[in-house]
């Protein structure tokens, strides 16, 4: 018996011996849909092929697509566990040929791979043709010798395929498998054909026209294919099971949830861990994929798979958390062929913890609530709207989750109810936002989330994608469109653009439609919309439609290396000068970053040293930069630093870096770096380049600031640094080695040339030299011999000497300076110690000053000194400090 792996296997290496490239999955969030809330078949990555938008280096192409059906019009998730067929998770094996081969080989290919390769009984399968499609018909009359009673024509859709309204579409045939008479149910087309005898096992789309608007069609000049194969249920047939869930894979994902939960996995509660094996899966691979739980957008899809599978786990009666312990399980059947779950396994187990072990703290209160409502109602009285949104608004109980609590009781949910009880509480929502003190211009983005949504953020492991325009703002209110030249907020429904927060600078790029494009040159985010600032720069965008979305790519690495050097940067620091160092905020642009912290004095020129040193280190160990989502108490309690006054939610992505024991794994205090951060980072270390910082500097009181260069732009400083030696070096004749002591040499030879000039022009005011008749410059005043001297050639800072000198030689009296330092005055006052009593120099200084066009002046009563803006009234100055000892 074949298991699925080995199924998968053949089918892949079927379609590569016939010239077929084997292409991996595609990730489950479609990165060129973005009418999919997640890849739901196997065609989804190659649309731009079908369409001649894109081409590639083949034209066949093979692959196992990884798909997930649980949201919007693809929804499977209210029949999971309930029925043999039904997934939220399943593989969609496929074919593809891109204008290279058509019917004439697709028929073949498919027939001799189910009967040779997989060697089903030729005699057990009948195929449907769109009623049209005489060519198939003869297909599969001449080639695998169906005759007519085998091949059904279907007059409706259910065979024929189309994209959409407009564009690529085409008859497709269906191949049915006959389990027997044994088994209820008619062939397709037929009143019966509910039933399980016939069984759809594959899918093949010939895409060979192209609809318009008004219903008429032409061929395609590339007629393509695409076909379709669920590997779950093409597994139970060749198995021998007629249950998917009775298949190799699913049975030990069964099994593994029997064990944990001590239960019989073919007991009462085999239902539970059917639910609990499928959301497993489904859960697992989001998570892998970059889906994380919240309560918006695909977020929120992935969490209610997860609380439903919980849920289950409980009524089997699990105590703990169970859910992650079914991980390796799931590694170890699936992880070969899809790598990413074992590289995410960590992940997806501490979120699957995290999720359920928050998710156990309510669940019985709940549950407890649910069953108190139910027993006041009438016997099978469908269950008060306002009760359903009670549970889901305080016990996180999703509408689906009461739902399926309710259908093993044969009841209901009044939809209608929960749906009245949703609309009360945004509307108070609403109010009570816009009376929070907001801009209230900004109330368009509250509307705008109310009607499209919040914003689905796709850039944390991708820089293109393809968005939805939900809605574009031009002064202050939603227009239908935006021409060229216009300057536009444009609004998707998912995109790869960073928006402005915690210290990371918006995303710039471009953004392109069918009709149009815009150069954005900034993103914001208000009310979880992301908005995107920029100008049309050719034709015009349309509210509605799809568009091609593309970061700046350069400006983003740079970006993602300056935010990974912060983390790195605030632990050096914390190493180098303890741990009072926490950040107090940063900016990280494309040129440069920014990093405040608290600390009380400035860095050393070792400490700075120490800092650039360690954290180059680790920028060359090169360990990979992981994520993980926790509560912000458990990243707190394995040491992750937090943004000061930032607000955190429910739950925090958790970054580390760096290794301490240089193994680069798990956060059991080997890592070096943990920080709860939003932003966007590098993959490994080593892509931040290298660190250089500029200087250390005072941003406010306790806290200083570091601004600093990686990548590229270190690169740059670091040559224009290298360049300015090189200039010195030729200007001074000498060595870069020997530049600093040739340098010092010659300031110390400027300082004592000063020196000397300043003794020289203190030698001549005493000489009398300096302006002003020696012969004049002494007299008695009241008693006290004055020394006035206005002098030229001399700097304020030379008058204390000076005036100590006159005082010398006085042996009792007073001085008085006024030197003309060109453009302004300087005057100083000197009172022997005999005469303090007596006389103030302060209060001579305060006389001469005013003459002089200056305000008081400040010293002791034996020296004092001012200034001025006047040198040509120092007589008037002199005269006032005359009249003052006169009057003492």
């Amino acid at each position: 018996m074949p298991t699925l792996n080995e199924i998968r296997s053949t089918f892949l290496n079927f379609y590569e011996r016939n010239d077929h490239q084997i292409v991996e999955s595609s990730p489950l969030v479609p990165r060129n849909d973005p009418t999919l809330m997640f890849t739901n078949s196997g065609m989804v990555q190659f649309k731009n092929l079908f369409t001649g938008v894109e081409t590639r280096d083949y034209s066949r192409a093979t692959t196992s697509q990884k798909c997930v059906r649980a949201g919007g019009k693809h929804n499977d998730l209210d029949n999971v566990g309930y029925t043999a067929r039904h997934h939220t998770f399943f593989e969609m094996l496929g074919n593809f040929s891109f204008g290279d081969y058509f019917k004439e080989q697709a028929i073949p290919y498919a027939w001799d791979l189910l009967t040779k390769d997989f060697g089903l009984n030729k005699d057990k399968l009948l195929v449907t043709v769109y009623h049209t499609d005489d060519e198939a018909a003869e297909i599969w009359k001449k080639y695998a010798g169906l005759s007519d009673d085998r091949i059904i024509r279907i007059a409706t859709d259910d065979n024929f395929w189309s994209m959409g309204p407009t564009g690529p579409c085409g008859p497709c045939t269906e191949i049915f498998y006959d389990h027997g008479p044994e088994i209820w149910g008619g062939p397709p087309g037929s009143p019966e054909e509910d039933g399980d005898r016939f069984i759809e096992i594959w899918n093949l789309v010939f895409m060979q026209n192209e609809r318009f608007e008004d219903g008429t069609m032409r061929e395609l000049d590339m007629q393509s294919i695409d076909t379709g194969m669920g590997l779950e249920r093409i597994g139970a047939l060749l198995q021998g099971k007629h249950d998917n869930y009775d298949t190799d894979l699913m049975r030990s994902l069964i099994e593994a949830s029997a064990h944990v939960t001590s239960q019989d996995p073919d007991g009462p509660g085999n239902i539970h861990h059917r639910v609990i094996a499928d959301h497993l899966r489904s859960s697992a691979f989001l998570i892998a994929d970059g889906v994380m739980p919240s309560n918006e957008g695909r977020g929120y899809v992935v969490r209610r798979i997860m609380r439903r599978a919980m849920r289950h786990a409980h009524l089997l009666g699990a105590k703990d958390p169970v859910m992650h312990q079914l991980v390796p399980a799931l590694v170890t059947q699936m992880g070969q062929a899809f790598p990413e779950l074992g590289r995410a396994q960590s992940l997806i187990q501490e979120t699957l913890k995290l999720e359920e072990t928050r998710f156990k703290q309510t669940l019985d209160r709940g549950l407890r609530l649910l069953d108190d409502e139910l027993g006041g109602l009438p016997e099978g009285a469908a269950l008060p709207g306002q009760t359903a949104f009670k549970l889901y608004d305080t016990y996180g109980f999703p509408l689906d989750l009461t739902q399926d609590a309710l259908r093993e009781k044969g009841r209901e949910v009044d939809v209608s109810g929960f749906d009245e009880a949703m609309a009360e509480q945004k509307a108070k929502a609403r109010a009570a936002w816009s009376g929070s003190g907001e801009a209230a211009d900004a109330t368009i983005w509250f509307d705008i989330a109310e009607s499209h949504g919040t914003t689905d953020f796709l850039g944390y492991d991708t820089e293109t994608a393809e968005g939805q325009i939900v809605a574009l703002v031009a002064d202050g209110a939603e227009v239908k469109s935006a021409g060229k030249g216009d300057s536009v907020q444009i609004i998707l429904n998912q995109t790869p653009f960073y928006a402005e927060s915690g210290g990371q600078v918006g995303d710039t790029g471009v953004i392109r439609s069918a009709e149009g494009a815009a150069k954005i040159t900034d993103t914001r985010k208000v009310a979880g919309v992301f908005i995107h600032i920029g100008e049309v720069t050719e034709g015009k965008l349309v509210a509605g439609a799809a568009a091609q979305l593309e970061v700046d790519h350069t400006r983003r690495t740079a970006i993602r290396a300056n935010h990974s050097a912060t983390h790195l940067l605030h632990e050096a620091l914390r190493n180098a000068l303890g741990d009072h160092v926490a950040q107090r905020g940063s900016l990280n642009a494309e040129d440069r970053l920014r990093f405040d912290f608290s600390h009380s004095k400035a860095m050393s020129a070792d400490e700075l040293d120490q800092v650039a040193r360690e954290v180059n280190e680790y920028i060359r160990q090169n360990t990979r930069v992981e994520t993980r989502i926790m509560t912000p108490d458990d990243a707190r309690d394995i040491g992750a630093q937090a943004l000061f006054g930032e607000k955190y939610g429910d739950e925090v992505r958790v970054v580390s870096m760096g290794s301490l024991d240089g193994s680069g794994k798990g956060l059991d205090g080997t890592t070096y770096s943990i920080e709860l951060c939003g932003g966007t980072h590098v993959r490994q270390t080593g892509d931040i380049g290298m660190f250089v910082i500029l200087g250390d500097s005072a941003s406010s009181s306790g806290v200083r600031r570091i601004e600093a260069l990686t990548g590229d732009a270190a690169r740059g400083y670091l040559a224009a640094q290298d360049a300015r030696v090189a200039s010195l070096t030729g200007e001074m004749r000498c060595k870069p080695e020997d530049l600093v002591a040739r340098v010092r040499g010659l300031l110390d030879e400027r300082k004592a040339l000063t020196n000397e000039v300043a003794q020289l022009r203190r030698e001549l005011a005493m000489a009398g030299g300096s302006g002003g008749a020696a012969s004049d410059d002494l007299r008695e005043i009241n008693g006290v011999k004055l020394h006035a001297q206005v002098l030229s050639g001399v700097s304020g800072k030379d008058l204390p000497a000076l005036i100590d000198e006159h005082k010398s030689r006085l042996g009792s009296g007073a001085v008085l300076l006024i030197a003309d330092t060109g453009g302004k005055v300087a005057v100083a006052a000197g009172v022997t110690d005999d005469l303090t009593e007596r006389l103030s120099a302060v209060e001579m200084v305060r006389a001469a000053a005013p003459a002089l066009g200056g305000k008081g002046g400040g010293g002791r009563a034996d020296m004092a000194q001012g200034g001025g803006a006047d040198a040509s009234k120092a007589d008037e100055a002199i005269a006032a400090v005359e009249t003052l000892i006169e009057g003492v």
